[in-house]
């Protein structure tokens, strides 16, 4: 099976404040997609698991293109997600073929990741846009991290294609006050606290 890529797309997004005081540094969101095509779209096929495997190098090729694209090094990610966008020949089911090589991707340049990698999917026509969920990469319950990047392709998915996605950040939220666990609290055993 191949799932040609047709293009990808870059959105980086910098908050240096959000009413309040200046952040240093200013908050930093970065998504990527990759419109690929759907080798499934208009048909039912039982066994989709084996797709995992051979989308594996292009998760970390987008991985690698969105760090770089963000400027920063591993070490300064704090927050991830992933998604996908199903064009309309497509279903549901193939959106989710992208849980491990895209989040896999993640942790594997990212590091010793501990919390699961927050997702997002769904079928829908050109143009649609997708928010991509983030949370924090070690701990699952600091709220400071909870946040999504709202991503688009203006020229996909064509009905038999699908956009993948992968989000990042250096941070969590500016002028987060809603309490909760604290990203220095973090005691880092199973991916929740």
């Amino acid at each position: 099976m191949a799932f040609e890529l047709r293009k990808t797309q870059i959105t980086i997004d910098t908050t240096h404040h959000d009413g309040g005081e200046l952040a240093t540094p200013p908050y930093l969101r970065g998504g990527i997609c990759a419109v690929v095509k759907n080798p499934f779209a208009g048909k039912y096929v039982k066994d989709l698991q084996p797709a995992m495997d051979t989308l594996k190098p292009l998760g970390i090729q987008l991985a690698k293109e969105l760090l770089a694209a963000m400027r920063c090094e591993a070490a300064d990610i704090e927050a991830y997600g992933k998604g996908a966008i199903v064009g309309a020949a497509g279903e549901l089911e193939h959106g989710a073929i992208w849980h491990v090589p895209g989040g896999y991707a993640m942790r594997e340049l990212l590091g010793e990741t501990k919390a699961i990698v927050p997702s997002s999917k769904k079928v829908a026509v050109m143009g649609a846009s997708i928010d991509i969920p983030l949370a924090h990469i070690n701990a699952a319950y600091v709220r400071s991290h909870f946040s999504a990047l709202e991503l688009q392709v203006p020229d996909g998915p064509k009905p038999d294609e699908l956009v993948f996605c992968l989000a990042m950040a250096n941070g969590g939220r500016i002028h987060s006050r809603m309490g909760g666990l604290e990203a220095s609290d973090i005691k880092g055993e199973d991916g929740l606290r």
